[in-house]
Order: C-alpha cells, then sequence, then structure tokens
C-alpha cells in the first residue's frame, strides 16, 4: 500500500509543479505583450490580466510548495492527499483561460519585431 500512496504522491506533486509552470509561463508570456495588443484584440487589459496571473503564479507556487515540504516530510508512508485546493484550481483555469483564449488573440500584435524589416518581413 505504502507503494501505492507513494506513486500518488509523486503524481500530485508533479501535477502541483506543472500547474505553477504553467501560471509562470502564462504571466511570462502576458508580461512581454503590448498593452495595446489586449485592446485591439478586444480582450481584457493587459494590467488586468498582470494582477490575475500574478495572484494565479502566488497560488500555484504556495500549493506546490506545501505539497512539496509534506512529500519530503511523509513520502511515500502515507497518501497525503490531492492537495490542490481551491486557489490551485482558481489558478489552473486562469492560466488555462490566458493561454487557450487570450494568447491566440494577442499572438502578433504589436510585441517584439521578430524579423521584420522598414518595409515589412523579410
Amino acid at each position: 500500500m505504502s507503494m501505492i500512496n507513494g506513486v500518488l504522491n509523486i503524481l500530485f506533486l508533479v501535477l502541483a509543479t506543472g500547474i505553477f509552470g504553467m501560471s509562470v509561463y502564462a504571466l511570462i508570456h502576458a508580461v512581454r505583450v503590448t498593452p495595446n495588443a489586449f485592446v485591439s484584440a478586444g480582450k481584457l487589459k493587459k494590467n488586468l490580466w498582470l494582477l490575475i496571473l500574478v495572484l494565479a503564479t502566488l497560488f500555484s507556487a504556495a500549493g506546490a510548495w506545501s505539497y512539496f515540504t509534506t512529500f519530503m516530510v511523509i513520502g511515500g508512508a502515507a497518501f497525503i492527499g490531492i492537495g490542490l485546493g481551491l486557489f490551485s484550481i482558481i489558478a489552473v483555469i486562469a492560466a488555462t483561460v490566458y493561454i487557450v483564449d487570450v494568447k491566440p488573440a494577442v499572438k502578433g500584435m504589436g510585441g517584439r519585431g521578430g524579423n521584420n524589416g522598414p518595409y515589412g518581413p523579410w
């Protein structure tokens, strides 16, 4: 039974870390996009998305950290539980909405120039 508990604990630790990574990815992308891209895409303003994603990153980091520290103490001896909590679920929803809906809408609007010359791409 302790082997099953250990596998489940590792699975939920990976899941909590994945939620944190997804929140960080969405936050970094939102920081790099210009504010005009959000307005022209018809999405919420950049400041509001940054606030949502910073909170999502903080909540998911806290969830991953608490799960990691509990896992290091208990290990595979007992099942820790899901341990994601309501705030981690909200964080994964916020990051998913940004990545699936907002990121494709603001892609290519403003941002870094890339390989554009003075008369267009070359």
